[in-house]
């Protein structure tokens, strides 16, 4: 057999137990007779494909069910300790650093504050370093047990070993991130943006679990979004598609932080909410200054509800989702009381001879779903390889 061809099976192999894998991950329990189906898989490759993955402990057993007339059948699901992932959300107040098992329970948590003057990169990845060593040794789980380190980041990442990091609100130019962090550890890193982090663990766990086509929202101190189309998120040729913080709705109108102006997040962000409100807030103060806001009213609120409105009607109409989905601590906090008049505003501003009325509603991993939406970009990985706990990958 030459090497071609010997390639070519094991490349065959491994999307083989790749697909068994995602099957198991998602859909799991799920006996040998389960995973036939659902992969279309023959019975024989599952069977050694199955056989691999219980020796190598990613998957173990997890019961039994009767079958039809003969002997119950085993369950099978991932091992949740097989390795860990660590999901890291750098955002404008904070450094969130999360230890997850592979079930994506939270094991260990770590958070350093920033400050709006003070998101220098370095002092930034000095804090995810410090939050890896902490998160380890709080929860017992040695390094080579880690399946690398996931970071949501705000702005556009460039794809490449450095992650060049574009943050206008940072300050942040073509800063190499991933350069930065990986001078300081071995682990497997994955760098991408903050918005599309979330709605990933929107997408896999949460509310949009199951939907094809959605709209995830990220409402902070900025805005965001994620897009999902046929069931995969939508990342534009330049993997900067989702700043829907920098759709215009008034031209010419409030100045951004972005240098522009009539920006859609300097009407809704968190910022730009609590300015027309006339409260001026550092970063680190606007989650209590917007609770307060939200707590003794304000006109303002009423039309910030009717302008998110305006800005999701605006998101039917060009990709016609499923399902809106509103996350972010703002957006949460916004939600809680203002989610009636937003879905009123989105179905005044729609189309309703073309489209049909689209749910909306809050997110489900509440406002550290930035994080484990970071974890997943190693557990995707992962399942693509099923590659052992404490091998080396390239990220």
């Amino acid at each position: 057999m030459s090497r071609t061809e010997r390639r070519t099976v094991r490349d065959l192999r491994r999307g083989h137990r790749a697909m068994l894998l995602r099957a198991l991950y998602f859909g799991g329990p799920a006996s040998r007779h389960d995973l036939c189906a659902a992969t279309g898989l023959s019975a024989g490759t599952v069977s050694t494909l199955t056989a691999d993955l219980l020796d190598e402990d990613v998957v173990i057993e997890a019961g039994q069910v009767d079958s039809d007339g003969g002997r119950p059948r085993v369950l099978l699901r991932v091992n949740p300790d097989h390795g860990y992932a660590i999901g890291v959300d750098v955002g404008e107040t904070q450094v969130r650093v999360e230890l997850f098992d592979l079930g994506m329970t939270e094991r260990s948590g770590a958070s350093y504050a920033l400050h709006s003057a003070r998101h220098d990169p370095e002092l930034v990845v000095r804090h995810l370093l410090e939050g890896i060593d902490t998160v380890l040794a709080d929860s017992g789980v040695p390094a080579e047990r880690v399946l690398g380190v996931g970071v949501g980041v705000p702005g556009v990442v460039e794809a490449g070993p450095d992650a060049l990091v574009h943050a206008t609100t940072f300050g942040w130019h073509a800063v190499p991130f991933g350069a930065l962090v990986r001078a300081g550890t071995s682990l497997p890193l994955f760098v991408d943006n903050g918005a599309k982090t979330m709605g990933q663990a929107e997408l896999w766990f949460g509310s949009c679990r199951g939907v094809s086509d959605a709209v995830i929202v990220f409402i902070g101190s900025g805005v965001g979004c994620t897009i999902v189309a046929d069931g995969a998120i939508y990342r534009g040729s330049a993997r900067a598609a989702g700043e829907l913080g920098h759709l215009k709705i008034a031209a010419g109108g409030r100045p951004c932080r972005c240098g522009g102006r009539g920006c859609f997040e300097a009407y809704v962000g968190a910022e730009g909410i609590l300015d027309r409100a006339g409260i001026t807030a550092d970063s680190a103060d606007q989650r209590p200054a917007l609770a307060r806001l939200l707590e003794t009213g304000s006109p303002v609120l009423a039309d910030t509800a009717s302008l998110i409105g305006l800005g999701l009607s605006n998101l039917v109409h060009l990709f016609d989702p499923e399902r809106i989905v509103i996350g972010g601590w703002a957006g949460l906090m916004l939600g809680e009381i203002l989610l009636e008049p937003i879905r009123a505003a989105t179905a005044a501003n729609t189309m309703a001879t073309s489209f049909p009325p689209v749910p909306i509603v809050l997110g489900a991993l509440g406002a550290d779903a930035v994080a484990m939406g970071a974890a997943t970009l190693v557990v995707e990985e992962f399942l693509r390889g099923a590659q052992p706990a404490g091998a080396q990958a390239t990220a």
